[in-house]
Protein backbone atom coordinates (compact mmCIF):
# COMPACT_ATOMS: atom_id res chain seq x y z
CA UNK A 1 0.00 0.00 0.00
CA UNK A 2 1.02 3.59 -0.61
CA UNK A 3 0.03 6.66 1.38
CA UNK A 4 -2.03 9.34 -0.36
CA UNK A 5 -2.18 12.83 1.12
CA UNK A 6 -4.25 15.86 0.27
CA UNK A 7 -3.94 19.27 1.86
CA UNK A 8 -5.76 22.45 1.06
CA UNK A 9 -5.03 26.05 1.98
CA UNK A 10 -7.13 29.18 1.65
CA UNK A 11 -4.89 31.81 0.08
CA UNK A 12 -4.92 35.31 1.55
CA UNK A 13 -4.87 36.79 -1.97
CA UNK A 14 -4.88 35.59 -5.60
CA UNK A 15 -1.92 33.41 -6.49
CA UNK A 16 -0.58 36.03 -8.90
CA UNK A 17 -0.74 38.84 -6.31
CA UNK A 18 2.31 40.54 -4.74
CA UNK A 19 1.21 39.14 -1.34
CA UNK A 20 1.91 35.61 -2.56
CA UNK A 21 5.01 36.33 -4.66
CA UNK A 22 7.42 34.81 -2.13
CA UNK A 23 5.27 31.69 -1.84
CA UNK A 24 5.11 31.31 -5.64
CA UNK A 25 8.90 31.72 -5.81
CA UNK A 26 9.24 28.74 -3.45
CA UNK A 27 7.02 26.44 -5.54
CA UNK A 28 9.69 25.35 -7.99
CA UNK A 29 12.40 24.44 -5.45
CA UNK A 30 9.98 22.82 -2.99
CA UNK A 31 8.26 20.80 -5.72
CA UNK A 32 11.65 19.71 -7.09
CA UNK A 33 12.63 18.67 -3.58
CA UNK A 34 9.44 16.62 -3.22
CA UNK A 35 9.99 14.95 -6.57
CA UNK A 36 13.50 13.88 -5.57
CA UNK A 37 12.73 12.83 -1.98
CA UNK A 38 13.17 9.10 -1.29
CA UNK A 39 9.74 7.50 -1.06
CA UNK A 40 7.99 10.04 -3.29
CA UNK A 41 5.63 8.37 -5.80
CA UNK A 42 3.48 11.03 -7.48
CA UNK A 43 1.99 14.49 -7.14
CA UNK A 44 -0.78 16.27 -8.98
CA UNK A 45 0.64 18.88 -11.35
CA UNK A 46 -1.14 21.50 -13.38
CA UNK A 47 1.71 21.75 -15.87
CA UNK A 48 4.75 19.69 -16.77
CA UNK A 49 6.49 22.76 -18.20
CA UNK A 50 5.68 25.40 -15.54
CA UNK A 51 6.89 24.34 -12.08
CA UNK A 52 5.09 27.29 -10.47
CA UNK A 53 1.66 26.45 -11.89
CA UNK A 54 -0.90 25.68 -9.20
CA UNK A 55 -3.63 23.08 -9.67
CA UNK A 56 -6.76 24.43 -11.34
CA UNK A 57 -9.94 22.92 -9.87
CA UNK A 58 -13.62 23.57 -9.18
CA UNK A 59 -13.36 23.91 -5.39
CA UNK A 60 -12.96 27.70 -5.12
CA UNK A 61 -10.63 30.31 -6.59
CA UNK A 62 -8.61 30.89 -3.43
CA UNK A 63 -8.17 27.24 -2.48
CA UNK A 64 -4.67 25.92 -3.10
CA UNK A 65 -4.44 22.14 -3.40
CA UNK A 66 -1.47 19.87 -2.80
CA UNK A 67 -2.09 16.20 -3.57
CA UNK A 68 0.54 13.45 -3.59
CA UNK A 69 1.29 9.77 -3.03
CA UNK A 70 4.19 8.40 -0.97
CA UNK A 71 5.64 4.97 -0.27
CA UNK A 72 5.22 5.37 3.49
CA UNK A 73 4.37 7.63 6.40
CA UNK A 74 8.08 8.02 7.12
CA UNK A 75 8.83 9.21 3.57
CA UNK A 76 6.10 11.85 3.75
CA UNK A 77 7.09 12.86 7.31
CA UNK A 78 10.72 13.28 6.28
CA UNK A 79 9.76 15.54 3.40
CA UNK A 80 7.31 17.64 5.41
CA UNK A 81 9.27 18.00 8.66
CA UNK A 82 12.90 17.07 7.98
CA UNK A 83 13.69 18.90 4.77
CA UNK A 84 13.84 22.52 3.61
CA UNK A 85 10.07 22.22 3.05
CA UNK A 86 9.72 22.91 6.78
CA UNK A 87 11.02 26.47 6.28
CA UNK A 88 8.13 27.21 3.89
CA UNK A 89 5.65 25.42 6.15
CA UNK A 90 6.64 27.66 9.05
CA UNK A 91 5.72 30.70 6.96
CA UNK A 92 2.27 29.43 5.95
CA UNK A 93 0.40 32.08 7.97
CA UNK A 94 1.96 34.77 5.78
CA UNK A 95 0.20 33.36 2.72
CA UNK A 96 -2.78 31.32 3.94
CA UNK A 97 -5.73 31.87 6.25
CA UNK A 98 -5.99 29.93 9.48
CA UNK A 99 -8.89 27.47 9.37
CA UNK A 100 -10.68 25.77 12.24
CA UNK A 101 -11.37 22.53 10.38
CA UNK A 102 -8.97 19.86 9.16
CA UNK A 103 -7.11 20.90 6.01
CA UNK A 104 -5.01 17.78 5.50
CA UNK A 105 -6.01 14.14 5.13
CA UNK A 106 -4.18 10.88 4.44
CA UNK A 107 -5.36 7.42 3.41
CA UNK A 108 -3.90 4.19 2.08
CA UNK A 109 -4.22 3.40 -1.60
CA UNK A 110 -3.11 0.25 -3.44
CA UNK A 111 0.41 0.48 -4.81
CA UNK A 112 0.28 1.56 -8.45
CA UNK A 113 -3.10 3.30 -8.10
CA UNK A 114 -3.36 7.07 -8.36
CA UNK A 115 -6.46 8.36 -6.58
CA UNK A 116 -8.54 11.15 -8.07
CA UNK A 117 -8.77 14.66 -6.71
CA UNK A 118 -12.50 14.07 -6.17
CA UNK A 119 -11.64 11.10 -3.94
CA UNK A 120 -9.19 13.22 -1.98
CA UNK A 121 -11.81 15.90 -1.40
CA UNK A 122 -14.31 13.23 -0.29
CA UNK A 123 -11.74 11.85 2.16
CA UNK A 124 -11.15 15.34 3.56
CA UNK A 125 -14.90 15.85 3.98
CA UNK A 126 -15.15 12.45 5.69
CA UNK A 127 -12.41 13.47 8.14
CA UNK A 128 -14.13 16.77 8.81
CA UNK A 129 -17.53 15.15 9.34
CA UNK A 130 -16.58 12.06 11.31
CA UNK A 131 -13.07 12.50 12.62
CA UNK A 132 -10.11 10.25 11.90
CA UNK A 133 -10.51 6.61 10.99
CA UNK A 134 -8.80 4.07 8.73
CA UNK A 135 -10.35 5.73 5.64
CA UNK A 136 -9.25 9.29 6.46
CA UNK A 137 -6.61 10.24 9.03
CA UNK A 138 -3.78 12.63 9.93
CA UNK A 139 -0.21 12.40 11.19
CA UNK A 140 -1.53 12.94 14.72
CA UNK A 141 -4.28 10.29 14.43
CA UNK A 142 -2.53 7.85 12.12
CA UNK A 143 -3.78 4.43 10.99
CA UNK A 144 -1.29 2.03 9.52
CA UNK A 145 -1.99 0.04 6.37
CA UNK A 146 -2.90 -3.10 8.30
CA UNK A 147 -5.69 -1.19 10.07
CA UNK A 148 -7.08 -0.16 6.69
CA UNK A 149 -6.77 -3.69 5.27
CA UNK A 150 -10.24 -4.69 6.47
CA UNK A 151 -11.85 -1.92 4.43
CA UNK A 152 -13.67 -2.72 1.19
CA UNK A 153 -11.68 -2.72 -2.02
CA UNK A 154 -10.62 0.76 -3.15
CA UNK A 155 -13.28 0.86 -5.85
CA UNK A 156 -15.98 0.10 -3.28
CA UNK A 157 -14.65 2.69 -0.84
CA UNK A 158 -15.12 5.41 -3.48
CA UNK A 159 -18.88 4.85 -3.84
Amino acid sequence: MHLAQLNVAHMRAPVDSPELAEFVALLEPVNALADSTPGFVWRLKESESDPTATVVHDYGDHLLINFSVWESREALWNFVYRSPHLDALRRRREWFLRVAEPYMVMWWTPEGEIPSLAEGMRRLERLRAGGPGPEAFTFQDFYDASEAAHLPAAAEARK
